[in-house]
């Protein structure tokens, strides 16, 4: 079959893993304007949390929701401890404060077994069994039930921010914190939640891409800084930038790795996942 149809399929598949793991800068930037430069680090917390409860006998899907529930007390966590000290200080003392949280992240998860070493999720019951084949392109069980949830979880946060009163309210502190407090908004509950919901989404983009290719910490780390450029592109306070973004920058990977790595001399080829029938 073609090569371009197999490369954009495979684009679209890791774009919307990128999207919804570009949704933790948003989330925070669109009430905070800062940038979490941890968010990686918090990816692999809830991958690891996802696998080591399976590990334990834990049903999967219990498992991930598990993980995406303690990374929302982690990032409020995070908030409450680290941050909501820095309200008021330079953007950029933030943003070394969220590099050094980074290092510390990573530093623990080195003292677990998960530290070094590459893991993989047992393929859930529901998920096994034979894919189906798009354009001559054979899309797995796996990568479906990833592509749908990481769209739902993005579609919710959409929804979220546009429609519902305490997205708005998010909106508003980000537009003008003062102007904010002065009508009543607690601006360090607003924080607060933005880095708790930054933290579930991280997990459920950290056992998706986990599921799909695999665990290791620090591919899963590494991926918090790789869709920086989506967020850049679409836009640093957009959800919907996000997930054009995450589109675009996964499309032109595949394509890239696809057409290009032949021209390069010792180029790796690392197009993702799915596979020609």
């Amino acid at each position: 079959m073609d090569l371009l149809p197999q490369l954009l399929i495979a684009g679209v598949v890791i774009g919307s893993i990128y999207a919804l793991a570009a949704l933790g800068f948003v989330l925070i930037y669109k009430s905070s304007r800062v940038i979490n430069f941890a968010h990686g680090q918090i990816i692999a917390t809830g991958a690891f949390i996802a696998f080591a409860l399976t590990q334990s006998g834990l049903n999967f899907w219990l498992a991930g929701l598990i993980a995406m529930i303690a990374t929302f007390l982690l990032g409020m966590l995070i908030e409450r401890v680290f941050l909501r000290r820095m309200v008021g200080e330079p953007i950029i003392s933030v943003i070394m404060v969220t590099i050094g949280l980074s290092s510390v992240i990573e530093g623990l998860i080195h003292l677990t077994p998960y530290g070094a070493g590459n893991f993989s999720f047992t393929t859930p019951a529901a998920l096994a069994g034979d894919g189906v084949s798009v354009l001559g392109t054979q899309l797995s069980r796996t990568q479906i039930a990833g592509v749908l949830a990481a769209l739902g979880l993005l579609a919710g946060f959409t929804y979220f921010f546009n429609k519902s009163t305490l997205g708005i309210t998010m909106r508003a502190v980000a537009d003008d914190q003062m102007a904010a407090m002065s009508v009543g908004t607690s601006v360090e509950r607003v924080f607060a939640l933005a880095w708790a919901a930054a933290g579930l989404s991280a997990a459920a983009a950290g056992v998706i891409l986990g599921l799909m290719s695999g665990l290791t910490l620090g591919g899963l780390a590494g991926i918090g800084l790789k869709v920086f450029p989506v967020v850049i592109l679409g836009g640093l306070d957009s959800v919907i930038g996000a997930i054009v973004g995450g589109m675009l920058i996964g499309v032109l990977e595949n394509l890239s790795a696809g057409y290009l790595d032949g021209l390069v001399p010792g180029a790796a080829r690392e197009r993702c996942f799915p596979s020609s029938s």
